[in-house]
């Protein structure tokens, strides 16, 4: 979504650096002078993070006339239903299997999620700090658990919606509909927008990666051993759970789960919720989305400072991926967590928030 700073009345302004950081002076056109301290240019932000295709476009226009036709795929529609039905099928396993089994399945729900949320969405779509290659390595293994499209392209449809939130070249395009954002962006073939600006993007830092582009040469074997044997085997070899329940708890309905947790980022938390940090764009804070997405539902503050490693200005609250990279970092494998200011998250709340923020 646009993260743009909202520059009403403005026509000169001058900036400076101090000590204390950036200090930028606004003269509106009702003389009034404006002085704000730890402004942020997010082009010099986002360059400092070595790429600036996650910042909102302000230049796109959506092309005049009909919208293209939809074009259903129909193998995605097919496996996505019988992947469901299977769900809701090993929801009646549930009182019959082993506890273990359901730690296990929990177990698996977690790291899975932490390949989409600490891995492909955090570090290398938005490059909000920096890896080791041991914590690279894991994270892609928990990534090819989670099955929601290698890292590489993970990311180039990521950067393409924060590039180009809520337009026709927003891959799940929150103004069309709930379905649409949650789940229909898969059933149907991509705007013609989509393809199109998700190939000008800049991706040589996701290229370069090789442990990134390893995963995508070995993507699908990755897919079969990690979201779906693994999880399977491990119940059945070790505590003699049956196959049916080990493969229908930890496989079918941790993936269906995990999967309705990362599209509701998509869909409920570009809809509901409050905007303290811009009420100009649609994202939202929906704290039930964190719980599920462990801690992606701070939207109205991720898209509006897709820079900082944390998604939130809160810290752990409903945030175990911001808990897990900062353990990461006192253990030696994380680094350079990009973080914004209170002064400049005030700032902004004062500037272009709905005023939510003064009801706590």
């Amino acid at each position: 979504m646009p993260a743009h700073l909202l520059q009403e009345e403005e026509f000169s302004s001058t900036s400076s650096t101090t000590a204390g950081g950036t200090v930028t002076s606004r003269v509106t056109s009702n003389g009034n002078a404006v002085t704000e301290k730890d402004l942020l240019n997010h082009e010099d932000l986002a360059a400092d993070r070595g790429m600036v295709d996650d910042i909102f476009d302000e230049t796109y226009r959506e092309k005049e006339g009909p919208k293209p036709p939809l074009r259903y795929v129909w193998r995605n529609i097919i496996l996505m239903s019988l992947l469901h039905l299977g769900a809701l099928f090993a929801l009646t396993l549930i009182p019959s299997a082993k506890i273990q089994t359901l730690a296990w399945a929990l177990l698996c729900f977690v790291v899975s999620a932490l390949g989409i949320t600490a891995g492909s969405h955090r570090l290398w779509s938005h490059r909000s700090y920096k890896a080791t290659l041991p914590l690279r390595i894991f994270l892609t293994i928990a990534n090819s658990m989670a099955f929601q499209n290698d890292i590489y392209e993970w990311v180039r449809d990521h950067r393409v919606h924060h590039k180009f939130s809520e337009t026709d070249a927003d891959p799940h395009n929150a103004m069309r509909g709930f379905f649409f954002s949650h789940i229909g962006w898969l059933l149907v073939r991509k705007h013609p927008d989509v393809i199109e600006k998700g190939q000008k993007l800049d991706l040589s830092d996701i290229k370069a990666d090789k442990v990134v582009m390893f995963q995508r040469r070995y993507y699908k074997p990755s897919v079969v051993l990690l979201c779906f044997t693994l999880p399977s085997v491990v119940p059945w070899y070790f505590w003699d759970e049956s196959i049916i329940i080990s493969f229908f708890i930890p496989a079918i309905l941790r993936y269906t789960v995990g999967l309705n947790c990362t599209w509701l980022v998509n869909s409920a938390a570009h809809m509901f919720g409050n905007r303290p940090y811009d009420q100009n764009i649609n994202p939202r804070e929906n704290p039930l989305v964190s719980l599920g997405a462990i801690g992606e539902g701070f939207h109205n503050y991720h898209h509006t400072f897709p820079y900082d490693y944390s998604t939130s200005e809160f810290g752990w609250r409903f945030n175990l991926t911001t808990a897990f990279i900062d353990l990461m970092c006192l253990l030696g494998l994380a680094s350079d967590r990009k973080k914004v200011s209170k002064e400049v998250i005030l700032a902004r709340k004062l500037r272009t928030g709905d005023g939510s923020h003064k009801s706590g």
